[in-house]
């Protein structure tokens, strides 16, 4: 059976030579990065050049960067220290942020009775700006936006340039989880005026289980995990130093090729909606993926032209077919929740439809595509 994996934005394959930098660190290099023998200092050696090298990737300093076991960890440390620590009472954000996000949200307005305020929606699912700028007139309360800076299902972009220096304008803080955009967009923080930010190993073709934090120097940030002095206090526990040396791997070859595969991707992108919009009458696409502005090249939401009754097997029929894609997030499988982004962008006769996440890398072929398609209709037809 033919293989075809479209799921990128939930993870992506690991590049050969990541795989081959973390081997021979895991053959050669186990010394506990905390020991002070020369096995240790070797350890600890490689994790400081990574973080280095991300550092110099994202135009801050080593002292910023925190390693973390993935987005979700880094989002919950920014949000859960803001509220708990630096005496944030309004937290500002949208219904259709990651979970790790809203979670905690939900978390600090439990625990701590904090006030949460959510953005409206334009049309398309990005956030109101004017909407945001109303609310950040009220300085009654010391405030944290955190914004995504790519929605993971739909892949709407946030003008994070706005945002920030709106944030900074009405000195506030801004968290904005960059799960989706850190390896396929330049980021420079030395410009851009966000507090904190949350990334993911796995996202940029790196190995699971990693991440880090971007904690702006000054901010007083505290630990969300305690039991030891690792990552300068921020972040207890023994670093996972072969998959810190594959982040900082998977993260210098992607903006060393950016620009390249970029295009590449983009290009598999138009060409998959070309496609879709020739063979599949009615089909829509939601968020602002037709417009390569505001919508991140990486992924398509596709809504199908038939009623979601008729459809219920669809995703499975994909999946036998060989076909990996998503019906929402990954972090959603097994749900059978429908996807809280949708139903709070699409209309009533959309959300009634089937809608299907696409996700692309550089691992995939245009003729896989065309046999997406070929399924798509078939289907589409039998039912």
């Amino acid at each position: 059976m033919r293989q075809v994996y479209l799921d990128s934005a939930a993870t992506t394959q690991m590049r050969t030579e990541v795989i081959d930098e973390m081997t021979r660190v895991m053959q050669d290099v186990y010394g506990n990065p905390s020991s002070t023998h020369s096995y240790g200092r070797s350890a600890k050696s490689l994790i400081e050049n990574a973080r280095k090298n991300i550092a110099a990737q994202l135009g801050v300093t080593a002292a910023e960067i925190i390693f973390t076991s993935g987005g979700t960890e880094a989002d919950n440390l920014a949000i859960h220290s803001c509220v708990r620590d630096l005496g944030v009472q309004r937290i500002i954000t949208t219904k259709i942020e990651h979970h790790a996000v809203l979670y905690i949200v939900d978390y600090c307005k439990e625990k701590y009775g904090t006030h949460v305020e959510y953005l409206d929606l334009q049309d398309c699912g990005t956030p109101s700006y004017d909407h945001l700028q109303e609310l950040l007139k009220d300085e009654s309360q010391k405030t944290l936006v955190s914004l995504m800076h790519i929605n993971n299902e739909i892949g709407n972009k946030l003008d994070i340039d706005r945002v920030g220096n709106m944030c900074k304008k009405y000195n506030t803080l801004f968290h904005s989880d960059c799960v989706q955009s850190i390896g396929h967009y330049e980021m420079d923080f030395s410009k851009l005026p966000v507090d904190f930010t949350a990334v993911s190993a796995h996202k940029f073709h790196g190995p699971k289980g990693v991440g880090f934090a971007f904690i702006r120097k000054g901010t007083g940030l505290k630990p969300l995990i305690l039991g030891g002095a690792q990552e300068r206090g921020y972040r207890a526990g023994t670093e996972s130093v072969h998959n810190i040396v594959g982040m900082d791997k998977s993260l210098s070859m992607a903006y060393e090729n950016l620009e390249k595969e970029r295009e590449y991707v983009k290009d598999l992108k138009d060409y998959f909606k070309s496609q879709l919009l020739e063979k599949i009458p009615g089909v829509k696409f939601n968020g602002n993926c037709g417009d390569h502005e505001n919508s991140t090249f990486t992924l398509l939401n596709v809504c199908l032209p038939c009623p979601a009754d008729k459809a219920a097997m669809l995703l499975f029929t994909m999946d036998l077919k060989g076909i990996a894609c998503s019906k929402g997030s990954a972090c959603q499988s097994g749900s059978q929740k429908g996807s809280h982004v949708l139903t709070n962008v699409l209309a009533d006769e959309d959300l009634n439809k089937p809608s299907l996440r696409f996700s692309f890398s550089i691992f995939n072929t245009k003729e896989e595509l065309d046999y997406v398609v070929d399924v798509l209709v078939e289907y589409l037809e039998s039912i």
